[in-house]
């Protein structure tokens, strides 16, 4: 769908990292996982990215999670740096297969931006009177009010410096449970050693959920 949306919150959630809220438009149905693309008119011409939602639903609003890099982000970053709530965006979507589907157990490997969709699957499926692990790589971890939340809650959280293998920490996540589900977000180095940790922890690769973020 395509639709205009208006931000209704701005949250700092990490170094250089916003999540950012907006009013749900009628129609916009979307599961933790999937992403939309979200665009405004810089010297008047329509600029837009993609980004994966950081909420568990859509209901009323939605989220998404934004690291910018101040030194080398374009004018898109510098809009969205300093955004403010009553600013409208125009939205398309959602898209992509590799999201939340009501597996009993969810285990989600996250490096870097891939938090955000990492504690929205996680927090979804609690929600849903499931289980979670997340597994998540970053030097400067983003939203960890939520992974302590989620902590609190009984998901078990792993959190590992960006040089951390990943081996130990996938194995001890992945049980091999029936109606278990494993995701991966993250940029593809990340993608490529979180895949090879779970080949090596006797998971199902192929049958993994991946969104590669380049």
């Amino acid at each position: 769908m395509d639709a205009t949306v208006t931000v209704t919150g701005v949250d700092d959630v990490g170094p250089n990292t916003y999540a950012i809220r907006f009013d749900t438009p009628d129609g916009l149905v979307a599961e933790p996982g999937q992403f939309v693309k979200l665009g405004t008119a810089i010297d008047g011409e329509l600029v837009s990215r993609f980004y994966t939602l950081s909420s568990p639903d859509t209901t009323d609003t939605f989220e998404v999670t934004v690291g910018i890099d101040p030194e080398e982000g374009g004018e898109f970053s510098a809009f969205l740096a300093d955004i403010e709530p009553g600013v409208e965006m125009e939205l398309s979507g959602p898209y992509g297969d590799d999201h939340y589907d009501g597996e009993r157990r969810v285990v989600v490997l996250a490096g870097g931006p891939g938090v955000g969709p990492a504690v929205a699957i996680a927090e979804r499926a609690l929600d849903d009177g499931g289980e979670a692990a997340v597994v998540y790589r970053d030097d400067e971890p983003a939203h960890e009010a939520r992974l302590d939340r989620l902590r609190e809650n009984g998901a078990a959280v792993r959190l590992l410096a960006a040089g951390d293998d990943l081996t130990d920490a996938v194995a001890d996540a992945v049980t091999g449970a029936a109606d278990e589900g494993v995701f991966v977000y993250g940029f593809a180095d990340f993608v490529s050693d979180a895949e090879a940790a779970i080949e090596a922890a006797g998971g199902d690769v192929d049958g993994a959920k991946v969104e590669n973020f380049g």
